[in-house]
């Protein structure tokens, strides 16, 4: 289990000042509102614990001032970091909705018992969600609806997947 979950990645340095400008890698941009600390898992894969000063909206992103990245030198050292909170202060969810990290690494069967392949990431296109699976050479994009998606057991890991004709053919 992920111990963090991430909702935003810094992009790159803003101004000269520190700020950073980040995507948006969470459906609760809200939960900025009241939050004061983040840990960043940064590039090369180290962890700081960040306080933040103040964050703003801006063209589909956040911008955010971190203490103490007060240069644009320092805000660099930042790009390409997630920004996380604790897995325990995740927003809670409906019954049917899951986290990106909960659905990465579930392993995906059809409904005749057909071995796809395992979730190796969730692609957001403004719709419906659509999982990419990787099974040996073979890559499958299916669409995360529940008429597709009929079984998902998150703690066992595995998605079982009922396929219209033609979705799984090249």
């Amino acid at each position: 289990m992920n111990d963090l979950v991430a909702i935003a990645r810094v992009a790159r340095p803003h101004g000269i000042r520190g700020e950073v400008t980040a995507d948006i890698v969470t459906d609760f941009p809200e939960r900025f509102e009241g939050l004061e600390s983040v840990t960043a898992k940064l590039a090369d894969s180290s962890r700081a614990v960040l306080k933040i000063e103040r964050f703003r909206f801006h063209q589909g992103r956040v911008m955010l001032k971190f203490a103490g990245i007060d240069t644009v030198e320092a805000a660099e050292q930042l790009r390409n970091a997630e920004i996380c909170v604790a897995a325990e202060d995740a927003v809670e969810l409906e019954a049917d909705e899951y986290f990106d990290w909960e659905l990465a690494g579930c392993s995906v069967v059809t409904l005749a018992g057909k071995e796809l392949g395992t979730v190796a990431e969730v692609m957001r296109t403004g719709g419906t969600e659509i999982l990419v699976i990787r099974g040996g050479e073979k890559e499958f994009l299916v669409p995360f609806a529940e008429a597709i998606c009929p079984e998902v057991d998150i703690e066992n890991r595995r998605i079982v997947v009922d396929p219209p004709e033609g979705l799984l053919e090249f």
